[in-house]
């Protein structure tokens, strides 16, 4: 199934032929660094998605932007919270395609409330959110690659009393 975004970008149902270039997006150390998020080995990471895309629970996007794959959008379960998360290549970030993204997939994801997680320093992706009606909820802490070190993280809520909320 297609969405269109604007007459330059759309969601689509993710399909394998994608995962090498979500692979190569998520290698990015600076997307990486501002995610907080470290890249995967190959191995792992088309392991992961292959259990993504066999997961009906899970709604999975690609997110096209002048038919080039731009990134992901995706929801899922986590600790019984439904839960979204999404990863832009770095060529696509401040064109406003994540915030027209989100406001896509939120059309079609009604469960609420909803929640992001979300490194304290991305204030890009923390705008995105709020631009789509998510507020910070609480903090949390995760452990960072290096040992000893954790990445503190907002914990982003969206409920259907969220003014402005999709």
């Amino acid at each position: 199934m297609r969405q269109t975004l604007s007459t330059d970008a759309l969601l689509r149902d993710v399909v394998e032929a994608d995962l090498p270039i979500f692979y190569e997006q998520q290698l990015d150390p600076v997307a990486t660094s501002m995610a907080a998020f470290p890249a995967r080995k190959r191995r792992t990471f088309l392991a992961h998605w292959k259990r993504i895309l066999r997961d009906e629970n899970v709604i999975k996007k690609t997110i096209l932007y002048e038919g080039q794959v731009a990134g992901n959008i995706v929801s899922f379960e986590q600790s019984g919270d439904p839960m979204i998360g999404y990863w832009l290549g770095q060529p696509y970030w401040g064109k406003g395609l994540a915030t027209r993204a989100l406001t896509a997939f939120l059309q079609d994801v009604k469960v609420r409330p909803l929640y992001a997680y979300v490194a304290k320093h991305n204030a890009a992706s923390i705008r995105v959110l709020q631009k789509c009606g998510f507020t910070i909820h609480g903090m949390a802490w995760e452990l960072a690659e290096t040992p000893g070190e954790a990445v503190e993280e907002y914990i982003m809520k969206l409920d259907e009393n969220t003014p402005g909320a999709p």
